[in-house]
């Protein structure tokens, strides 16, 4: 049963469909899972001459052989989900590519729209499309679009839903010959398939002949558990035509069959569609031309780098002032609060706990939008594909595969991002072990949650060149990254290596509205996170060093003291003041160190001092582990709450000011925040997409002994 309302959106990586669909459905869209598999699944609705259209978004890919889950899954949802019509989003200027997609769809029998998406960049680099002439030589309803301006989106959308109204779902798959050997063995196969049913209620019976040609394992499985004499059958023809193949062509019958695709559509597009393609072919694109420069063997790595290092240059020198303005305000407003609250328990929570806490994090928005906004244009011009082409050949070295670079960058690779996506990335990857050592090595890049710290610790302590420890704690943790998947593919996770096939899209200008939604989306993530997150265990922290407070034979001590003080006699107010100031200091130290979480800290300083960690450091590692701002939100606290100075100080002055704090402590929690446990989100993710525990508690304790482990060596050292 199809669903006229319901349309698919189909295409190519960096071919706009998700721009599209962003387009279309705005903020009426979910984000989950298909069921029993970890591919994400968007689905949304709009609104077209008063009707409401469901709009599914499949996984972006470039076939439906099954290599990949998303594979996979975009074709259980045509076939299986029954969509209306699909609309295909093409990019324009690299068509012939493109269509290999579409020509597999109209092979399963699918409603098609072609929209032909970035016209304007095809016909900026001189390719002209024949809409007209396309539409009669494929029989498909073709709609010129730009999708990141709306352009052409309604038009597409109105004729998928009449085109769904006027097929019901299914259209007669074309045929398109193979060759006398491939043509044979279908001849054979289809009635095979038709007269035992074979899967027939979901895909044609030609379609799935060919897919036992083409080896595709899904399909096989399902096909020899529905009955296997037949699927016997087939797959003996299929190892027939395949050994003849190889004997006579030295080749096999995916590759056969991939081959009379593109001549179908060479042939399509050279039959008056290109119009001037012998042109266009002897012109080489601006594209390609920098590609020479950046994509170089040589420079390539040399400019990624400057890029890197330019990145933390500009967000350094572009974000101390609004740093400033920041940190000013929230002194300011924890002064004006605490005045207003007056002495108490509520006064410490919110002052102490939440502003000191959610403050401390906050404090880094305006780094971390300026550092966001050059992510954002970097991805929106085309470059964060290059860079995946120019690692490529690194990470060979170290057992992983090229695809491995993507979800390494997701996750922070050029800081900012996010373990979270960055793990859920590796699902395009075909090689499960491959896979496996990704998802293991995503977390030690320098993601979002772990900027601040070494923003805060970097300012203090490395004031002249803070753009250039940056960047070298950024390829730290890409090194760490590399050695352990280098380790792991030789140990827990041997295998051959896949090979590595990307297409590099065409470089252009970011749009304004394209790079400020970029940035925003982002950065209110980030605001969102210490608003919820950050706030629900800043004030479960500042709890657990608060309770149970200071006994009473330790309190009547203290006051013992304030006595002992007024009695002495023979100070002036300023002495008088200074000394009592000090007395409450104690206090509030001593208080601290009393509670749940000082008692804690203090228990495990035996194992963490040679690292250079104190209590209150071991503390806020800890919380890390739940999420790693709240490094940041609890040494907020426990500063606050270890000080009843009236002048009130930012979170980096009183560091400043603590005798403990040296450069070898900070480089120390700086190595151990970068690489020890992923938070507590990616190690359920991790688990989630590994399917086993094991792999959860591997990332936390490997991790962690290995952090340790570099962290004490960096102290010693230093110190």
């Amino acid at each position: 049963m199809y669903a006229s309302n319901v349309i698919a959106i189909a295409g190519n990586p960096n071919s706009g469909k998700t721009t599209a669909f962003n387009r279309y459905t705005g903020a009426r869209q979910h984000v989950g899972n298909y069921p029993g598999i970890t591919v994400e699944k968007k689905e949304g609705s709009a609104h077209l001459d008063g009707i409401e259209v469901t709009l599914v978004d499949l996984p972006g890919t470039y076939s439906l052989t099954a290599y990949s889950m998303e594979e996979v899954v975009a074709r259980r949802v045509l076939a299986e989900e029954h969509p209306g019509a699909v609309i295909d989003v093409v990019n324009s200027g690299v068509l012939e590519r493109n269509l290999y997609l579409s020509v597999q769809m109209l092979e399963l029998g699918m409603p098609l729209v072609l929209a032909l998406n970035m016209m304007d960049e095809a016909r900026a680099q001189g390719v002209n499309i024949n809409v007209e002439r396309l539409e009669q030589l494929t029989g498909l309803t073709c709609v010129p679009t730009v999708a990141r301006k709306g352009e052409g989106l309604d038009e597409a959308l109105r004729a998928a839903v009449e085109l769904a109204k006027k097929t019901g779902g299914r259209v007669d798959p074309i045929i398109i010959s193979y060759g006398s050997d491939i043509d044979a063995a279908l001849t054979e196969m289809v009635p095979l398939v038709n007269s035992a049913k074979l899967l027939t209620d979901r895909y044609p019976a030609r379609w799935i002949s060919m897919k036992f040609l083409e080896r595709d394992k899904e399909i096989i499985g399902r096909a020899q558990k529905a009955n296997p004499d037949v699927s016997a059958k087939l797959k003996a023809i299929a190892d027939k035509v395949s050994a003849h193949l190889k004997t006579t062509l030295n080749t096999n019958p995916e590759a056969v069959i991939a081959d009379y695709r593109y001549g179908w559509i060479s042939s399509v597009l050279k039959n008056g569609v290109l119009e001037g393609a012998d042109d266009i072919l002897e012109r080489t694109a601006f594209s390609d031309k920098l590609d020479k420069v950046l994509t170089n063997r040589v420079l390539g790595p040399v400019i990624l780098l400057l890029v890197l290092y330019g990145m933390y240059y500009m967000t350094i020198q572009l974000g101390d002032y609004p740093l400033g303005w920041v940190e000013t305000f929230f002194e300011w407003l924890s002064e004006t609060v605490g005045s207003a609250l007056g002495d108490g328990a509520l006064n410490s929570l919110v002052t102490d706990g939440i502003i000191a806490g959610v403050g401390g994090v906050l404090g880094f928005v305006p780094l971390i939008m300026i550092m966001f906004l050059l992510i954002a244009i970097l991805e929106d011009s085309g470059y964060m594909a290059r860079v995946a082409y120019i690692m490529d050949r690194v990470f060979r070295l170290f057992g992983l595969h090229g695809a491995s670079i993507m979800p390494f960058i997701i996750g922070g690779g050029i800081a900012g991002g996010c373990a979270v996506p960055g793990v859920m990335a590796t699902r395009t990857l075909r090689s499960p072990k491959e896979r496996l050592a990704t998802i293991l090595t995503v977390p030690f890049m320098t993601c979002g949650a772990k900027i601040p710290v070494f923003l805060l610790f970097v300012g203090i302590f490395f004031e002249g060149n803070k753009p250039l420890i940056m960047f070298m704690v950024t390829l730290g943790g890409w090194a760490a990254a590399l050695l352990v998947a280098l380790a792991l593919r030789s140990t827990l996770i041997k295998g051959e290596p896949t090979p590595f096939v990307m297409e590099l899209p065409p470089y252009r200008w970011p749009t304004f509205s394209g790079v400020v939604i970029h940035t925003w989306e982002r950065t209110w993530q980030y605001i969102k996170k210490a608003g919820t997150v950050i706030l629900a265990i800043s004030i479960l922290i500042w709890a657990a060093m608060t309770y149970p407070g200071l006994p009473d034979n330790l309190h009547h001590q203290f006051e013992d003291q304030r006595e002992a003080l007024v009695a002495q006699g023979g100070l002036s107010d300023e002495e008088m003041e200074e000394k009592t100031l000090a007395i409450d200091n104690a206090e509030e130290a001593a208080s601290l160190e009393n509670s749940f979480a000082g008692r804690l800290g203090r228990a495990i300083e035996t194992i963490t001092s040679p690292a250079g960690f104190d209590w209150r450091t071991n503390i806020a590692l800890i919380g890390g582990i739940a999420a790693k701002e709240v490094v940041i939100s609890t040494l907020g606290t426990a500063y606050s709450l270890g000080s009843v100075d009236e002048e009130s100080t930012s979170l980096s002055d009183q560091i400043k000011a603590d005798s403990h704090w040296t450069m070898a402590n900070a480089v120390s929690l700086m190595v151990f925040t970068l690489l020890y446990s992923p938070c507590f989100v990616t190690l359920m993710v991790i688990k989630q997409e590994t399917a086993r525990w094991r792999w959860l508690f591997f990332s936390l304790f490997f991790d962690l002994a290995l952090a340790y482990f570099m962290a004490v060596l960096a102290f010693q050292m230093l110190s």
